[in-house]
């Protein structure tokens, strides 16, 4: 029997569309599922709706509740990991607002910048943590981690416990199975595509038509323009939902239908995304809020009012949706854990694990995001070709990942403000390391441990 720990379980969105996976799977069927939350109310309601959906279906799986950590790890075979700590949003502000009162101009504030660098200090440590119980109570387990930044966090937790398994995983590349089709006017099965870079910051490297063989990428930047320029944004999103009173669920690899948006600013949430097209020649697999976090120069070309469109549409709808298991396949985590156990071998289009090689120009130990094949044996990533421009982006990232994985490490305070000192979104120097104090003062639950 197939054993699996959902560390985080308790939260709406990824609690429910964890255990819709899991109960579509064949390969999973009887399988025991231990939910471990910090907040038991969660985790309890969790289970309640779990339960309820294994009896209305007759399923076979089993759910339990279990508080204690290392209880919950003992004997997985699986863990998935999807936390945070404290008030996500509230930090989230902090994150993206204090920066730019030190006079930092960032996108955004969750995943690159000094934003990715505060959430990297605060979740890191309670990953850590986890980490090292699953080296007591699972030590052969495979672990997937869905909490953010996911290269830093990865970058570390690998520097940490070189020997655990553990992979990264985001969903940002299920934008490409939605939009290659209709872009291309081609059956989803006749595209082949290839991705590759650091996550949140990763574009499309190769397309090609399965039929013919022939190349599709120069199709798609012919038709990049007519498409993309015309696609809804989430200012279109939020506009349309405060009008209707309806909420569009957009995260994950199912088909998000947004046929009722007719108004459109040009290139919504793509500004920068175009920028990077035109010069880089390079489709980025996700928006400007995501990519910018990355680009010193993003904030003179981005979408900003769709940046802020976004931020406040992803917060009102986790604070309004109503947990719900479904048949839809939210996650890749399944089909992986499904080829582990058949054998069955496929390509999975995103995996966050250490680089050896997959990406040139950039170190082993950085942790990036590329395809990787998928079988009895495991994950093995997939080598390819990220043009030179990009990767020269991607290099600019080499030291601030170095820098936050060694200041969580060490728990040095200098080594947070060098982190920001080499980070190409920062342009000024005089207040970092005021900045760098501001922060562990606003967040000192979290980042007091920093000396």
């Amino acid at each position: 029997m197939t054993r699996l720990g959902l560390i985080g379980a308790g939260s709406l969105q990824f609690g429910t569309g964890m255990l819709g996976d899991i109960f579509q799977s064949d390969a999973l069927k009887g399988a025991e599922i231990v939910l471990n939350d910090i907040n038991a109310a969660a985790a309890d309601r969790m289970a309640e709706i779990a339960r309820a959906f294994i009896a209305e279906h007759g399923l076979s799986h089993r759910v339990a509740v279990e508080p204690d950590l290392g209880r919950a790890l003992q004997g997985a075979d699986f863990v998935v990991i999807s936390i945070e700590v404290g008030d996500r949003f509230a930090l989230w502000d902090m994150d993206w607002k204090i920066p730019q009162q030190y006079g930092i101009a960032q996108v955004y504030g969750e995943n690159g910048g000094p934003g990715g660098l505060f959430h990297s200090l605060r979740i890191i440590p309670p990953i850590l943590k986890i980490c090292a119980q699953v080296m007591e109570h699972a030590p052969r387990a495979t672990v997937f981690n869905y909490s953010n930044p996911m290269s830093r966090i990865a970058t570390t937790v690998h520097r940490a416990f070189p020997d655990l398994r553990f992979i990264g995983m985001c969903h940002e590349v299920a934008s490409l199975e939605r939009h290659l089709p209709p872009l291309l006017d081609q059956p989803r099965e006749n595209i082949r595509y290839r991705a590759g870079g650091l996550n949140h910051f990763s574009v499309m490297t190769d397309c090609t038509y399965v039929d013919s063989g022939a190349d599709a990428y120069a199709d798609v930047k012919a038709r990049a323009e007519g498409y993309f320029g015309r696609q809804p944004g989430y200012s279109e999103i939020l506009n349309a939902s405060r009008r209707t009173g309806r909420a569009v669920e957009t995260e994950g690899w199912m088909e998000v239908d947004l046929s009722h948006l007719t108004e459109v600013r040009p290139w919504s949430d793509r500004w920068l995304f175009k920028v990077i097209l035109e010069r880089f020649g390079a489709l980025p697999i996700t928006y400007d809020s995501h990519f910018g976090e990355y680009i010193g120069w993003a904030h003179d070309c981005s979408d900003h009012r769709g940046i802020l469109d976004f931020y406040t549409y992803y917060r009102e709808f986790l604070g309004t949706a109503r947990p719900r298991i479904s048949s839809d396949l939210h996650e890749r985590v399944v089909p992986i854990i499904d080829a582990m156990l058949t054998g069955a071998g496929y390509e999975e289009a995103a995996v966050n694990i250490p680089n050896a090689g997959f990406i040139a120009d950039l170190p082993d130990w950085l942790v990036v995001e590329v395809p990787a094949r998928v079988d009895a044996g495991g994950v093995q990533g997939i080598a390819v070709d990220v043009p030179v421009g990009i990767r020269a982006l991607l290099s600019n990232q080499v030291g601030v990942h170095n820098l936050t994985a060694e200041a969580v490490l060490q728990e040095s305070r200098e080594l947070a403000v060098q982190a920001l000192l080499v980070d190409p979104v920062v342009t000024v120097s005089k207040g970092i390391p005021a900045l760098v104090d501001h922060m562990i003062a606003e967040q000192a639950p979290w980042l007091d441990y920093l000396r």
